[in-house]
């Protein structure tokens, strides 16, 4: 890999900023859900054990940018770590004078977390002064944040130059999520097969046209194959349609067909009356859609297709679900998927899951923990999966 892991790094005595995904939901001032901060823990763990003292940084939630709300504040974060047998205190505020002086008291094993980093406009706007400030506070730096990789924040990359470059590393989570998506975007077994679903075509064109020449097969399902369907000249009834992305479907479909990409549309649909979990709705005879109707799930040979496709695979990638997955009637062909997606890593094939619904899929399924990878980092995996340089990452390069 193109950077240090956090293996890499002698730490001991040293104070580590540590970069992490903190942004959990909170309820009456406590951590609702704990999935992000454990997601870190062997990284912390690794650090403190090492001999290092740790200035943990991470934004939660939304706040304006203009100073301490106590809404947002991290306190529950560090009450959570204590409760863990962390030797953590909050600090006063995110950085300042007052802020260095804390974290120059650092003993080997303690943590001091920062209060949220988005209190200062300085975060998210990347400024020089506020990610000197940050700086100020470690000798050296580790980022584990992948979920933010993508966006160039002070905390993210724009401190990170401040360091030599042999006091750089990631995370163990972020490493573990570069080592899966490089996998598949560049190192991948073949035949590799990516699935992409959803619902609109713009939000899938540069991912599509990453994956076109490396894919043997791109099966599309959900909301935007209506939209490739109608650029063909089907009737695709009322169902979702990007009328402004038709030529661009064309070109998709034209530029698979010269790189030797196979981009499979489904053969048929469940298409209902009305956009209700109890509406009347059948299967199509065929691509077509009747004018009353629309689409909201792919139909039985649609995933007998997709099926036969992802059991001849060695490589399989998965974003965005065949349909609404969240009403019962329309969830067949999205559970399906995940189904034969965990089969397959059960055989021994490499599966990436990737992006929101995809992972809320494979937990609604109830296969998560048998795919060989979930990503945790919405849009920093599409974004990576899309061939776009991450902020994040390009600061770790060696």
């Amino acid at each position: 890999m193109a950077f240090q892991s956090v293996h890499d790094l002698n730490v001991k005595g040293r104070r580590v900023f540590l970069r992490a995904d903190l942004n959990v939901p909170l309820k009456e001032g406590k951590i609702a859900d704990a999935t992000r901060v454990k997601e870190t823990l062997p990284t912390l763990k690794c650090l403190l054990d090492g001999g290092a003292s740790v200035v943990l940084a991470s934004h939660l939630g939304r706040p304006e940018g203009k100073g301490f709300e106590a809404a947002y504040s991290a306190a529950p974060v560090a009450a959570w770590l204590r409760e863990q047998g962390f030797d953590c205190r909050l600090a006063s505020y995110v950085n300042g004078e007052a802020v260095e002086a804390e974290a120059a008291t650092l003993q080997p094993g303690q943590v001091l977390l920062l209060e949220n980093l988005r209190f200062e406009k300085g975060e998210t706007k990347n400024k020089e002064e506020f990610a000197a400030s940050l700086a100020r506070l470690a000798d050296t730096y580790v980022n584990d944040a992948f979920g933010s990789a993508h966006r160039a924040h002070a905390s993210v990359s724009g401190m990170v130059a401040r360091f030599p470059k042999d006091r750089v590393a990631a995370g163990f989570l972020m490493e573990k999520e570069l080592k899966a998506l490089t996998k598949v975007t560049e190192s991948p077994d073949k035949p590799l097969v990516v699935i992409f679903g959803g619902a609109k075509v713009s939000d899938k064109i540069e991912l599509i046209q990453n994956f076109l020449g490396k894919a043997d097969a791109i099966l599309i399902g959900g909301a935007m194959s209506y939209t490739f369907l109608k650029a063909q000249g089907y009737e695709i009834g009322k169902s979702l349609c990007e009328e402004d992305k038709l030529e661009m479907s064309l070109e998709l479909l034209k530029q698979a067909e010269a790189k030797g990409t196979r981009l499979l549309l489904p053969l048929d649909h469940v298409a209902a009356d009305a956009f209700k979990e109890d509406a009347d709705c059948g299967i199509t005879l065929d691509q077509n859609i009747p004018a009353a109707r629309l689409a909201l799930d792919i139909g039985p040979e649609t995933v007998a297709l997709y099926a036969a496709e992802i059991r001849a695979a060695r490589t399989l990638l998965w974003n965005g679900p065949m349909g609404v997955f969240e009403m019962a009637p329309f969830a067949s062909g999205t559970l399906t998927m995940a189904e034969e997606l965990a089969e397959a890593a059960d055989k021994g094939a490499f599966v990436l899951v990737g992006g929101g619904d995809s992972v809320a899929a494979v937990n609604k399924a109830g296969v998560a923990a048998r795919m060989s990878h979930v990503s945790t980092g919405g849009g920093a995996s599409l974004e990576f999966l899309s061939g776009i340089e991450l902020p994040g990452v390009a600061a770790l390069s060696k």
